[in-house]
């Protein structure tokens, strides 16, 4: 085991569980497992050290619970592109995260889950994934040897299932949602030997995503001022979160922290709507509307308490934006921003316009703004 690692927390209920074992969620009340590392170790890299290695998901590997470290098996995810955009806006800066391997932030978090739960005995995995994910997990499946099976709505562009076949993983297409896929995998689990890599249903996916929050603090020097996140399953607005509070407590920052922003699609917007409701989780969103952001069509979230409390403790806010704006931000996101993105990405560049044009983002601000994927991926 990691020198580093100490335990697995309950992100509702802080149950502790045993890091060195195979864990799903908490055992206690079934909420998101988080791990915990004994950052105080006087063993533990200086800011000036980690700077000084090569890029990439396993830079700083002291803070992911591999046991391999920084000689985990990878496909090159990580240290995407950073850069200014000033079409967009003069403080605007884009972290592209469509560079990873398999063309979407999913590679970051399949990288560390897989890795770590073979290390922990697993051998075959399942999830329910509107298809970024499930390409990813495929790919990393097929660098590890094990097992893999998706199950996606079918109504999921054809270019992310050939992605899923090509590695070798086993496809079904699910009429519905992501939480109907999710059924169809939870029975799977249920019957014995898979291992579900939904997520926040096992701790580890998060710990890949939160290198997000990192990186953008090693490339710009400092923390911006805000950061737009499309949130679906939220996995990687809670790592950024989690590794923020890490940083502060190295030492590396204080208790400053970026306004986090969850952007969703009007059509499906659960945290949006807990969010200005008060509401401490965020329910089901009946009947989500169909959207070409396929990954915000998420009805409802296992994270939802642990998304919330990061809007909230960072003054950020959540913003749901229309099909019609998200479309025009992805064609903005193109033809101002350089990047042929995801619809994800452009309904970020869409909640850039209206949180700009409220004056709820100023103009001498540092904004990051996330694509986290391909355009070629929804064809």
């Amino acid at each position: 085991m990691s020198r580093f690692l100490s335990h697995l927390e309950c992100g509702n209920c802080s149950a502790t569980h045993d890091v060195a074992r195979l864990q799903s969620v908490c055992e206690v009340c079934r909420g998101p497992l988080l791990v915990r590392y004994r950052l105080d170790d006087l063993r533990m890299p200086e800011l000036e050290e980690v700077l000084g290695r090569r890029p990439g998901q396993f830079r700083f590997h002291e803070v992911l619970p591999t046991e391999a470290g920084a000689d985990t098996l990878t496909l090159g995810e990580g240290a995407t592109p950073q850069f200014p955009s000033p079409g967009l806006g003069p403080g605007v800066v884009i972290k592209d995260e469509a560079q990873n391997p398999t063309g979407s932030f999913k590679a970051r978090g399949m990288a560390v889950a897989i890795a770590r739960n073979v290390e922990l005995g697993a051998k075959q995995f399942c999830l329910p994934s509107a298809g970024n994910a499930g390409g990813a997990a495929a790919a990393f499946g097929a660098l590890h040897g094990v097992e893999i099976d998706v199950a996606i709505p079918a109504n999921t562009p054809t270019a992310l299932v050939d992605e899923v076949e090509a590695h070798g993983a086993r496809v079904t297409l699910v009429e519905g949602t992501i939480a109907d896929a999710a059924s169809l995998q939870n029975e799977k689990v249920e019957a014995g030997g898979w291992f579900s890599l939904a997520t926040l249903h096992e701790p580890y996916r998060v710990e890949g995503k939160k290198m997000m929050g990192y990186e953008i603090f090693w490339d710009l020097g400092s923390l911006p001022d805000v950061i737009l996140y499309p949130t679906g399953g939220g996995t990687g607005l809670v790592g950024m979160a989690k590794a923020f509070d890490e940083m502060e407590t190295m030492g590396w920052i204080g208790p400053e922290r970026p306004r986090m922003v969850a952007v969703q699609v009007a059509g499906c917007a659960p945290i949006v709507r807990a969010f200005h409701a008060g509401h401490e989780e965020a329910g089901v969103w009946e009947d989500p509307e169909e959207t070409a952001a396929y990954g915000l069509r998420v009805p409802s979230a296992i994270g939802d308490r642990l998304m919330l409390r990061a809007l909230r403790s960072t003054s950020g806010t959540a913003v749901a934006v229309s099909e019609e704006a998200l479309l025009a931000g992805t064609e903005r996101l193109a033809v101002d921003g350089g990047v042929w993105g995801s619809p994800e990405g452009g309904a970020c560049v869409a909640a850039l316009e209206a949180l700009t044009g409220s004056g709820w983002i100023s103009p001498e601000e540092t904004v990051v703004v996330f694509n986290t994927g391909s355009a070629l991926k929804y064809k």
